[in-house]
């Protein structure tokens, strides 16, 4: 099924029976054939616990599950749209970076401090982004937003990339994220740009940075 870019800003998904997608309430932007949109509390393939994670991460919306048969044209608030296609891999993004995926992805959530410690939660109390991200895993495609475009940067075991945590959009690969600080803990209060911190992912992969640190 995936989507095709229609430009930076909007992407067209086909829809057939027997088949569903998920996306961001509000991101369906017009559509053509037999095509119902409905709430999903069920977050996915990931289940309950998969929500469990959204709602303490602060996502109160629920994704809506799209099926039937036609085209669904996908966009939100005017955002950059990249599409990323997974082959059995698994791709970790912030939730509220999702517009839409496919239904054979099965979704969970990862907290952060599970690979970067105390320093992974500094960053969702410092940075203002969640604790939680949201992970997609298996064969098909997935649209993340992001402000001002995005870029792939390879990370290889020979170079980790640094990566301001609010440009930070999503990572996949057998990577390492850890938060780190180049200033003292006195000097860091009321800073949560890249000029304090700065999220290494380390192993074979890539990220996807954004060109503007503004929130979604």
């Amino acid at each position: 099924m995936g989507f095709r870019e229609i430009n930076s800003k909007m992407i067209e998904a086909t829809v057939t029976p027997g088949r569903r997608l998920f996306s961001q309430r509000g991101a369906m932007l017009a559509y053509k054939g037999e095509v119902t949109f409905t709430p999903n509390l069920r977050g996915g393939q990931g289940g309950v616990m998969s929500m469990v994670g959204r709602r303490v991460a602060g996502e109160d919306t629920p994704l809506m599950t799209v099926e039937g048969s036609g085209t669904v044209l996908f966009g939100h608030g005017g955002h950059h749209i990249q599409v990323i296609d997974l082959s059995g891999d698994t791709l970790y993004v912030e939730a509220d970076r999702l517009l839409a995926f496919e239904g054979t992805l099965e979704q969970g959530t990862v907290f952060l401090g599970s690979q970067g410690g105390v320093m992974g939660m500094v960053r969702g109390q410092v940075s203002g982004q969640g604790l939680f991200t949201t992970t997609l895993k298996g064969h098909g495609s997935v649209a993340v937003m992001a402000h001002g475009g995005v870029i792939e940067v390879p990370i290889t075991p020979q170079r980790p990339v640094r990566v301001d945590p609010q440009a930070y959009v999503a990572h996949h690969g057998d990577v390492r994220n850890k938060l780190s600080t180049a200033l003292g803990w006195r000097d860091m209060v009321g800073r949560g740009s890249g000029e304090a911190f700065q999220l290494e992912l380390s192993g074979s992969g890539a990220v996807y940075v954004q060109a503007s640190e503004e929130k979604l």
